[in-house]
């Protein structure tokens, strides 16, 4: 049994994983990720609301530090500028969680009920830096459509670093800010 809830947590996120690649998302329960944990169901479930949220559970805290991140930018900057900043000051979350990061996004893909799920996810978290945006003074409809560029560069980094690591997810941030600068032609 693990001793610290952080400690059940992690179990839990690497059952589910594991049982998930192995069977596939549908054919898995939450007793079966429990068990293979070495915890009970109870446990499972004061960690987690569902057995989709094991894949998604650092959104809420991914949303805070990007509001958090985008209010923090240096006065002045370019939109694109203040999310670069944005971006770059959260990307601590994802390198810390690189074991799970790859077999996360094969188990989403192979299930559309958990792309829908991620969507809905990204949509908030969009939702959350536009909003942070306008805090700001970015009339809402740049707000929207920067907010929405950003997470798509952010999203591109990942996958790219997550192929591979050859290079840090700094530098992969660096280049999709860069290739969206390009295309923009700003």
């Amino acid at each position: 049994m693990p001793r610290s809830g952080a400690e059940a947590r992690r179990r839990l996120q690497q059952a589910a994983l594991e049982l998930y690649r192995e069977r596939g998302f549908d054919q898995t329960t939450t007793a079966e990720i429990a068990a293979r944990a070495g915890v009970n169901e109870r446990t499972f479930f004061r960690h987690f609301p569902d057995k989709r949220e094991v894949l998604f559970s650092g959104e809420a805290e991914l949303r805070a530090a990007l509001e958090q991140a985008v209010a923090a930018a240096p006065d002045g900057l370019p939109v694109l500028d203040v999310l670069l900043h944005a971006f770059r000051e959260v990307k601590h979350l994802p390198e810390s969680n690189r074991p799970f990061a790859e077999p996360r996004l094969e188990v989403i893909a192979a299930t559309p009920a958990l792309r829908e799920r991620e969507l809905a996810k990204a949509a908030a978290i969009t939702e959350a830096v536009a909003a942070a945006l306008r805090k700001r003074g970015v009339a809402e409809r740049q707000a929207v459509l920067a907010a929405q560029a950003g997470w798509a560069a952010f999203h591109e980094a990942i996958a790219a670093w997550i192929a591979d690591s050859s290079r840090s997810l700094d530098d992969y941030l660096l280049q999709a800010f860069d290739d969206l600068r390009a295309l923009t032609g700003r």
